[in-house]
C-alpha cells in the first residue's frame, strides 16, 4: 500500500539535501521558513482519493496533464478549497477555455495564440477575477517530440503574456531530454535570470523531475514536478 505521507517526506528531504549541496539551503536559524524550492505533485492518472491523501499530508499544489481527467478531479475535490491546480501538459487551442476556467497556473504556454486565447476567455468570464499564472514552456533540448518555445523566441512570447491583462507572467518551464548535459541546465538558469531582470513578476523556474531533481535545483529551479515517487507507478492512460 502506498504511503503518501512518507513519500512526500522523502521528496522534501531530497529537495533540502539538493539545496544544501548547491548552497541554497536556508540558515539553520531559519529552518521554519519555506524551502526555496517548492514541490508540485504531478497527479495525472491518479484518483482523487490519492490526491486527498496527499492534501491531508500537507501538499496543496497539484499538476495535471490531461484536461478532461483533471476537470473531473477538480470538481470532485472542490470541497478542498486550498488546493492549487497547475496545468502542465501540451495545450490545444480548443482546450483553452476549460484550462482558463479551472486552473490557477499554466506551465505550458508555448505560442502567442494560446496566451491570447487564455486571456480572452478570462476577459469574457466576469466571475474569474484572479489573474492566471503563466510559465512559458521552453524546448531547451530542441526535441521534435516535445512542445515548447525556442530560446530565441522566449522574450517575444514573454512580451505578449506581459501585455495580457488577465495573465501574470511568472517564469519558465522545461523538460530537458533524458541525461541532458549540464549546459542545458545552465542555459535555463541564464534565461530565467534574464527574464527576472526584465519582468518583476517573474519568480518561478519550473524545472526538475525525479530523474534530474538535483541538477535542476543546482541550477536555480524554484519548483520541481514529482509524480511517481509520490503516488507510485503511473497507470496507463486510456
Amino acid at each position: 500500500m502506498i504511503n503518501i505521507k512518507n513519500n512526500l517526506d522523502k521528496i522534501k528531504a531530497q529537495i533540502q539535501q539538493a539545496c544544501q549541496q548547491s548552497d541554497r539551503l536556508i540558515p539553520t536559524a531559519e529552518l521554519s521558513k519555506p524551502s526555496p524550492v517548492s514541490l508540485l505533485a504531478v497527479s495525472k492518472t491518479k484518483p482523487s482519493a490519492l490526491i486527498e491523501q496527499a492534501h491531508l499530508a500537507g501538499q496543496n499544489d497539484f499538476g495535471e496533464n490531461y484536461l478532461q481527467e483533471a476537470v473531473e478531479k477538480i470538481a470532485e475535490l472542490a470541497h478542498l478549497t486550498d488546493l492549487t491546480w497547475h496545468f502542465i501538459g501540451p495545450i490545444q487551442s480548443n482546450k483553452t477555455k476549460q484550462i482558463a476556467s479551472n486552473f490557477s497556473w499554466v506551465h505550458s504556454v508555448d505560442r502567442e495564440k494560446i496566451a491570447l486565447r487564455l486571456n480572452q476567455h478570462l476577459e469574457d468570464d466576469n466571475c474569474h477575477n484572479t489573474p492566471l499564472n503563466i510559465c512559458l514552456q521552453v524546448n531547451i533540448s530542441n526535441e521534435d517530440s516535445k512542445s515548447g518555445v525556442s530560446i530565441e523566441q522566449v522574450f517575444a512570447l514573454a512580451k505578449v503574456v506581459d501585455n495580457c491583462d488577465k495573465l501574470t507572467l511568472r517564469g519558465l518551464m522545461a523538460v530537458p531530454e533524458k541525461n541532458a548535459p549540464k549546459s542545458c541546465y545552465e542555459r535555463m538558469q541564464q534565461l530565467f535570470t534574464q527574464l527576472k531582470e526584465k519582468y518583476p513578476s517573474v519568480d518561478t523556474l519550473s524545472l526538475g523531475m525525479s530523474n534530474d531533481l538535483d541538477s535542476a535545483v543546482a541550477h536555480g529551479s524554484t519548483m520541481v514536478r514529482i509524480g511517481t515517487a509520490i503516488f507510485g507507478a503511473r497507470e496507463n492512460k486510456i
